[in-house]
């Protein structure tokens, strides 16, 4: 999988964290959601424009 065309890095947003695809949900967010212990289909449904690939490519760029 192709973490750099999920994960990007933009220094105005969100202070230059690495976010889903220039969305405004940071990597760090999604591992917390899933270390608190929400489970992906949560994830997904709470987040509908997040994808499966997004939380792979999160869990990849750990």
């Amino acid at each position: 999988m192709e973490f750099k065309n999920i994960i990007t890095i933009e220094p105005g947003k969100r202070g230059g964290k690495p976010c889903i695809r220039g969305v405004r949900i940071t990597v760090y967010d999604v591992l917390e959601y899933l270390a608190s212990g929400m489970t992906e289909e949560e994830i997904l449904r709470d987040f509908p424009y997040l994808t499966r690939e997004d939380i792979l490519a999160s869990l990849g760029a750990n």
